[in-house]
């Protein structure tokens, strides 16, 4: 009876190995390497809510996504401002990848102007505000080539910077959500890291949102939907 508990015993602890080594193999982490390259990607599609209403939209293909949201994130990323027809759809598939069905309007944007005299378009400049559109990146999940990445979205604003009655290099910069709240008020001169912390602090206070990202096969991510 005792050489049969001790077998089993022994069985058990064997089966608990395999099971913990499993776990352990199966999962995969994600690379200091791999969160620098999704934060420089989503930093390049991340708008301004004051020239596409949403800094990042939610949709569930990018072929549904925003067409003022899409096209803005083109001209955002243009390296020059004189382009053909056929070099904005070039960029757009660079951004969004292959899966992109979308082309661009051949009557141009309110941005991306037409000259029928060159036959080419022109990007124009915008005007912004002093509200910084932010974002943190809270979690990354991954599975295979596909990225699940939870973000909190922030308002920085800089209209203190802006006020004539102020002499004083140093002002205030409100950390706020996008329901225009006012979370915390922090210095010009304070590190970068000090909104973090703040947003880190009170995360039930923002908006958060989950971004999809796949990975090709030469190593680019691309964003799938937004939820």
């Amino acid at each position: 009876m005792k050489r049969l508990l001790t077998i089993i015993s022994i069985l058990l602890i064997i089966f608990i190995g395999m099971f913990i080594y499993k776990i352990n193999k199966n999962k995969i982490d994600v690379t200091a390497s791999e969160v620098e390259n999704i934060e420089e990607y989503i930093s390049n599609i991340y708008m301004w809510k004051e020239i596409t209403n949403e800094a990042l939209p939610k949709f569930d293909d990018i072929n549904n996504a925003p067409e003022l949201w899409l096209w803005e994130v083109v001209k955002k990323n243009l390296e020059e401002y004189e382009l053909t027809y056929e070099q904005i759809n070039g960029k757009a598939k660079e951004i969004f990848g292959e899966n992109l069905s979308k082309a661009f309007p051949i009557q141009g944007t309110e941005y991306i102007i037409y000259d029928n005299y060159k036959e080419k378009y022109y990007v124009t400049g915008i005007g912004l505000d002093a509200e910084d559109d932010s974002f943190l990146i809270n979690k990354i999940q991954k599975k295979n080539d596909i990225y699940k990445v939870e973000i909190i979205e922030y308002i920085e604003d800089y209209s203190n910077a802006i006020n004539p009655e102020s002499n004083n290099d140093v002002y205030d910069v409100d950390i706020k959500n996008l329901r225009d709240e006012k979370i915390a008020t922090i210095k010009s001169n304070e590190n970068e890291t000090k909104a973090i912390e703040i947003v880190k602090k009170n995360t039930n206070k923002f908006t958060k949102k989950i971004i999809n990202l796949s990975k090709d096969s030469k190593g680019k991510i691309f964003v799938k939907s937004v939820e």
